[in-house]
This record gives structure tokens, sequence and C-alpha cells, in this order.
């Protein structure tokens, strides 16, 4: 069986909130998905190209003056009903590439100290994430009231909110652990 391709969904739900162009998208995807999901211009216009030949989304060029055209799509009723048709899929379970754990399955080819420093620097980064997506539920509510996705998009963002936590706290236990061994001989220097 053929690898779905999941960025054209992404894609297909971005237009499923009104027509877009391609720029549209991305700036979308980057303001409001982009910590657990991003798309390239080179990912994005394609799979535009492709929704329009499958009919999955219809193409209107705007006319701009003193500006290129403006090409802007909408889902098509096939395409809405195609994305209905994947949210009705299971998830396919994902392989996770996680580079501080790779780090740390090698640790003793490094010296003690540089395993600490990359859990330290691993866990200052989840921590300005949690201040992140704790200043995005601290306003969620106004800025979201009218949104009839709200209670979804509080969802997903509770999803963040709890693996950052979960990152800190494994940060937090791996540093106490760390702090506590002996370095080997093959982390000397």
């Amino acid at each position: 069986m053929a690898r779905e391709n999941k960025s054209k969904y992404a894609i297909m739900a971005m237009l499923s909130m009104g027509p877009m162009s391609g720029y549209d998208i991305k700036k979308l995807l980057e303001e409001r998905v982009t910590h657990f999901w991003n798309e390239s211009y080179g990912q994005i216009y394609p799979i535009l190209k492709l929704l329009q030949q499958e009919g999955l989304a219809e193409k209107t060029v705007e006319r701009q003056e003193g500006k290129p055209d403006r090409n802007v799509f909408e889902l098509s009723a096939e395409g809405l009903e195609a994305l209905r048709q994947w949210q009705r899929l299971p998830v396919a379970k994902e392989k996770r590439r996680i580079e501080i754990v790779l780090k740390l399955v090698f640790g003793s080819k490094v010296a003690h100290e540089d395993l600490i420093l990359q859990i330290e620097r691993f866990r200052d980064m989840e921590q300005e994430m949690l201040v992140f997506y704790t200043c995005i539920s601290e306003g969620f509510d106004l800025e979201f009231a009218a949104d009839p996705d709200a209670p979804f998009k509080r969802m997903a963002l509770n999803f963040g909110l709890h693996e950052t936590r979960a990152h800190l706290a494994w940060s937090d236990e791996t540093l106490k652990m760390l702090r506590n061994m002996e370095p080997s001989k093959g982390q000397q220097g």
C-alpha cells in the first residue's frame, strides 16, 4: 500500500477554513500549527496544483494592480468530503526522530559534562515552549471566542502543554541521574 501524503490533507484542512493563496496557507501554518506541523512553499504549491487536478480544490485568479495575479484556492465539495474521509481514518504510527534521545543513547562516547549541557539546553528550549503555550492558553478564550473549532484547537493546545511538561519532567529526572553518575572511562575528556 502506498504511503499516504499527509501534507495533502494538511493543505486541505487549511483550505477548509476558507479560500487562500499558497502564501496565505504558509502564513497560517506558521501562525497556528508550526509547533506540530509545517510545510514549505515547495510542498504547498505542488499540492495545490494536484488538488486542483483531482477536483478537490478550485482556483480563482485575482487580478492585482501593480502586482502579479494572485491564485486563490478553495476546497470543493469533493475536497471537503475527501478531508472528512481522511479524518475518519485511524492515525498511523509515526516514526519519531528525537535527537536528544539519540545523543543520550550513545552517551558513553562523550564527556559527562557535555551530556549534562545537552540536556540543560534541551530543558531550556522546552521551558521556552511552555511559556509560549501558556501565553496562547491565557488569551485563548478571547481570541477564539467565535471560532466553531475552538474546543478542538484547545485540545491540540493541551497536547502541546502536556508534551512539553513531560519533556521538562524527563529533563529534570535525567539531569538528576547524570549528576549522580560517575563518568565512565569512555566519557573522559
